[in-house]
């Protein structure tokens, strides 16, 4: 039985992608599969995979790149699935002696701004430089490649053209979807916000548009659902802030829930955002609950970002926005209230969207075929 390693640092051990969706195939087709993250402590199995993770995030480098040698010591993997560079750098040195392929899956864009937020001009550009490097770096060490994205291919498919790769997207398996189609109430509507309460994630552009649509249609009641949380006490201070400010009456403030439950969260939602500021970084991530939304048959408005535009061509089921525009945002909103068969056309089309194209079960074969011939071909 062939042994598949995943390795992460900054993802859970029980991950959507990670382990709900790559592990779990893995398994099913048959695989030995283990999990090693260093965000959160677990020993132990969790539907017959391995788990063997430690909460040391906040250890050096050379500490981390330890506890991962010595699980490859100990597990003996024939592939080993990295999700970082350090994990890349910390695998080389066991692949060269058992001679594991290393796939290194980029979810990430890298370097991200959080990873030079804290440094100031000129040494912003310069840990900005050093970071390139050290992905370059994990590309070369690595075999092959799992994209997230089309526009994550840059730098590594661009500098090392001769290595295999795939693009493996952040498709839901059906099993972890409620679908659940709304019909508009007269006068009513209910909008949906998840993930960080954040400048970043752009919730204060999500509270613009509740805002510019409560003054363009004050008799319309206008609920506002929010999924999440505060990851900082400066995003405490500024969520808190933004809560004064608009005075919302109708609003609900759920906590994260785990990701099995996830569309469950959000089932009362007539229409779901995601409204993060347009940068270089954003620009080229696929918001990954989009997916899940339009599994789920819900209408969204996004910011207008290059990753969906190039990855989602017939965009059938909701509006691409300029976030800064807030009443252009709400004008489209209030285009689903006034047209109730427009909302629910584009509620179909999300899920035969899903359906048609952009489900796990689509690519998981291609995913399986992938690891299988990264390892045979060693």
């Amino acid at each position: 039985m062939s042994k598949i390693l995943f390795l992460t640092t900054a993802h859970n051990y029980n991950d959507d992608r990670i382990f709900y969706h790559q592990a779990k195939e893995l398994k099913t087709r048959g695989y030995d599969v283990k999990i090693t993250s260093l965000y959160s402590d677990y020993q132990g199995k969790i539907d017959g995979i391995e788990i063997e993770s430690y909460a040391i995030l906040n250890k050096s480098s050379r500490e981390k790149i330890r506890v991962f040698q010595k699980i490859c010591e100990s597990y003996q993997p024939d592939c080993i699935i990295c999700s970082e560079p350090l994990t890349v750098i910390a695998a080389k040195k066991f692949s060269k002696i058992k001679k594991a392929s290393i796939i290194y899956d980029i979810t990430e864009w890298y370097p991200s701004m959080r990873m030079v937020k804290n440094y100031s001009y000129p040494l912003k550009i310069i840990h900005a430089l050093k970071f390139f490097l050290i992905q370059l770096y994990a590309g070369f060490l690595s075999k092959s490649y799992i994209f997230g994205e089309v526009t994550k291919k840059f730098p590594l498919a661009y500098f090392f053209p001769w290595k295999k790769s795939i693009v493996l997207p952040y498709y839901p398996d059906n099993i972890y979807i409620e679908k659940n189609f709304k019909q508009l109430k007269p006068n009513e509507i209910k909008l949906c916000y998840s993930g960080s309460f954040s400048k970043e994630k752009g919730i204060e552009n999500f509270f613009n548009v509740a805002d510019s649509l409560r003054k363009l249609r004050p008799e319309l009641k206008v609920d506002l659902l929010l999924i999440g949380g505060v990851k900082s006490s400066e995003d405490e201070l500024y969520f808190s802030k933004l809560l004064t400010k608009y005075s919302w009456e109708n609003i609900t403030i759920q906590k994260p829930v785990s990701f099995s439950k996830f569309s469950q969260s959000y089932a009362d939602a007539d229409v779901c955002f995601d409204l993060r500021p347009v940068n270089i970084e954003n620009d080229h991530c696929l918001p990954i609950k989009l997916f899940y939304y339009i599994a789920s048959g819900k209408p969204v408005i996004y910011s207008n970002l290059k990753a969906i535009r190039e990855h989602l061509k017939d965009f059938n089921f909701g509006y691409l926005v300029n976030p800064d525009e807030s009443e252009e945002t709400a004008k489209y909103i209030l285009s689903y209230v006034d047209d109730h068969h427009l909302y629910n056309q584009h509620a179909y089309n999300a899920r035969k969207a899903f359906e048609k194209h952009y489900n796990w079960e689509i690519i998981s074969k291609n995913f399986i075929s992938f690891i299988k011939n990264s390892y045979k071909s060693k």
